[in-house]
């Protein structure tokens, strides 16, 4: 009987150990990769085009636990997790209240990692707060000397004043236009705003008979002028593109990412965005140093992101003698660790055992 007893514990230990797999599938783990399209775009118009690398990352699993909070430019290319289900977030800038001149870059996305597998997330570069500017009228400054506007949402308001040329950013929503004249205020109008849509209003003072608004001196009216073609979707600029037909990489407003590169061996006169990570290559599987005293005058690796430590990840570039040279090496420049650089040149199969790029005709530091 004990003998029975015992092999039935022994045969349930080892089903158990072989099952566990199965019975207890929150215990193994799976990868999680992020990465901006290789076509991304940043959504809008009259502002500086952000850059990706400084953009503040944010992963979380189903129970709202933290697993990475920082730059992406900092952030591992992969990282091991639990099987299940995770938000990966990318913005440029945190945005809470409205402000000027404050556009918030980026993207959510939600995943599912499966055990033993690897989950790539792609994040695109979109405007996602939206805006209101005001062309102010003389005549209504005239009409109401002693009148202010305002710009309210629910997270608060702007005062809009007559010389203001900035838009005003606000999240998605409600958002009104006030008159403050005499004591008084008067909503003139409310417009639900969505993610990147950027209204402008012309504001001025009509006849009694014009479209309403608040009564100045003399019965003048305040008139409106909602121009809806100025209600902007898809005004592209773009950030390392590379991904759709128009990013040919033959400029440097349209240059190839690391990613897209690596899809377009071969090409000729092209330029190339990324950012510079080590030097002194050699063709094994990890030569490359990614720290300074760098010995070797003629190479060097970029990467997607300053962070990037593997070769695998990295693409290497030849430089070829002559100021190009002179200006990049390593050896004397070590400070350019970690710079954004666009390289045009021919991308090749194989420099170093990596793709690569040769035959560099000129590059530019940002």
């Amino acid at each position: 009987m004990f003998k029975s007893s015992a092999s039935a514990i022994f045969l349930s230990a080892l089903l158990l150990a072989g099952c566990s797999d199965i019975l207890f599938p929150e215990k193994q783990e799976g990868e999680l990769q992020w990465s901006f399209n290789s076509g991304t775009k940043a959504i809008g118009r009259g502002q500086d085009i952000p850059d990706t690398n400084d953009f503040i990352l944010n992963i979380q699993n189903s129970a709202g636990e933290v697993i990475y909070n920082g730059t992406y430019g900092a952030s591992p290319e992969k990282i091991s997790v639990a099987g299940g289900s995770y938000t990966v977030g990318a913005i440029s800038q945190k945005f809470t209240v409205p402000k000027f001149a404050s556009p918030q870059y980026g993207d959510t996305k939600v995943v599912s990692v499966s055990a033993g597998k690897t989950t790539k997330v792609i994040l695109e570069c979109m405007l996602m707060n939206s805006g209101v500017k005001l062309n102010i009228n003389e005549n209504f400054l005239k009409a109401y000397p002693n009148g202010a506007l305002l710009l309210k949402s629910a997270e608060g308001k702007l005062a809009y004043s007559f010389t203001e040329q900035r838009v005003a950013y606000f999240n998605p929503g409600p958002v009104s236009l006030i008159l403050t004249n005499e004591g008084k205020d008067e909503t003139l109008l409310t417009r639900t705003l969505s993610s990147r849509q950027i209204l402008t209003i012309g504001v001025s003072a009509g006849d009694p008979i014009g479209q309403s608004g608040g009564t100045g001196k003399d019965g003048m009216s305040v008139k409106l002028d909602v121009d809806t073609t100025a209600v902007y979707l898809n005004e592209d600029y773009i950030i390392g593109g590379g991904g759709t037909s128009e990013q040919t990489g033959l400029n440097r407003n349209s240059a190839f990412n690391i990613a897209a590169a690596k899809a377009h061996v071969g090409a000729e006169d092209v330029w190339v965005h990324g950012y510079i990570v080590g030097g002194d290559l050699t063709s094994g599987a990890t030569g490359i140093s990614f720290d300074a005293p760098f010995k070797s005058a003629t190479n060097l690796a970029i990467a997607s992101r300053s962070s990037v430590c593997e070769k695998q990840y990295c693409i290497s570039v030849s430089l070829p003698k002559g100021d190009i040279r002179d200006e990049l090496n390593l050896t004397d420049h070590p400070d350019l660790i970690g710079k954004e650089i666009y390289l045009r040149g021919n991308i090749v199969e194989s420099y170093y055992g990596l793709v690569g790029i040769k035959e560099t005709t000129e590059f530019f530091l940002k």
